[in-house]
């Protein structure tokens, strides 16, 4: 586990694009935290890493943004999801199974559905230094991940 405190929206894009540059095929990231944390803007640094042009928004109303680039990035907003099943019916395991990275944000609230191996992200607020600041912990969970958390501290990071 890594803990890693942003000071500001860019630095907490800039860990995702870290982040991002390590990511490969077949990878999904699970971000937690309240709204307003920075969930969109950690997914945006991972987008500018996979080389994606243009502006990153948050699918809460349509669950799921498709974007392309050196790898296509599927961005899940699942805060409006009313049960797993919907998941499914949007076609979930082939997003998760299938050829580019998967981003979910509020992957709290479909727990039980997420596949044993994956990378969490939690963004905390840390008001003790400024509004902006973040807590940001990244655990890696499967054999998936063996080394990226090395990498990952090799960029630099982590407090």
């Amino acid at each position: 586990m890594i803990k890693f405190k942003a000071g500001s929206a860019e630095e907490t894009t800039g860990l995702g694009e870290k982040l991002g540059r390590l990511l490969q095929k077949g990878d999904t990231v699970c971000l937690t935290g309240e709204l307003g944390t920075g969930k969109t803007a950690f997914t945006g640094g991972i987008a500018r890493a996979l080389e994606i042009e243009g502006y990153i928004t948050s699918p809460t109303f349509t669950i799921v943004n498709e974007y392309e680039g050196r790898i296509p990035l599927y961005h899940f907003d699942v805060y409006r999801i009313g049960d797993t099943d919907e998941m499914y019916d949007i076609g979930f395991d082939e997003y998760i199974y299938g050829d580019g990275i998967t981003v979910i944000e509020w992957a709290d609230l479909i727990r039980k559905i997420l596949p044993d191996e994956r990378i969490e992200v939690k963004i905390e607020k840390d008001d003790k230094d400024r509004p902006d600041s973040r807590l940001i912990t990244i655990e890696f969970f499967g054999n998936r991940y063996a080394g990226y958390e090395g990498r990952l501290m090799n960029e630099g990071i982590g407090c």
